[in-house]
């Protein structure tokens, strides 16, 4: 006979949790379970980082010195906006004497999502080929642009590293980009 009531409890208890909801009071319909997995997913997806969102610092650099050489720029971004995500790899273009070009990402590297709340950092990492000074296949950069994922809008900065080697012509960078890593810890 004490079964029952131990039955009875247990059916009670069971009732009381599966009828929580966890989500507030904005469910409607189905069992409040697949509304919150949806709003959860939802909450956990941050929008893609916004240039104008970020400080970037281009530098300082392990530059190469002379033709041949090759040199490596670290660019750290700071996010100074709301929780964002940075997926793959940045848009870089070169520009200088009338030509623009863009640096490849590195074929090798495997990106991940990079989610930054406000304040936190990430890096990639140009490397890139010095070419010779008037050598056909040398572009003269002058400029660096960067562009995040997603987006078309640009930073400029000056590039200081000497002529860039072309690959096959000075339109053909030959340098490649990183992805996005967190920077620090």
């Amino acid at each position: 006979m004490r079964a029952l009531p131990i039955a009875v409890t247990v059916l009670a208890a069971a009732l009381a949790l599966t009828s929580c909801d966890g989500g507030g009071s904005g469910s409607t319909g189905g069992s409040g379970k697949s509304g919150d997995t949806a709003g959860s997913s939802k909450k956990a997806t941050a929008a893609a980082c916004a240039i104008g969102d970020t400080g970037i610092q281009v530098g300082p650099a392990n530059a190469a010195t002379a033709a041949g050489d090759t040199g490596n720029i670290p660019v750290t971004l700071t996010n100074k906006g709301a929780r964002c995500t940075l997926t793959g790899f940045p848009g870089l273009t070169v520009e200088g004497g009338g030509t623009s070009a863009a640096i490849e990402a590195d074929k090798s590297a495997a990106p991940e999502p990079l989610t930054l709340a406000e304040g936190d950092t990430a890096t990639f990492t140009i490397t890139y080929v010095r070419g010779a000074d008037g050598d056909a296949k040398t572009l003269a950069v002058k400029t660096l642009k960067i562009a995040l994922p997603g987006a078309d809008t640009t930073q400029s900065f000056p590039w200081s590293y000497g002529p860039l080697a072309g690959k096959g012509s000075a339109s053909e960078p030959n340098a490649s980009v990183t992805p996005f890593q967190h920077a620090g810890d």
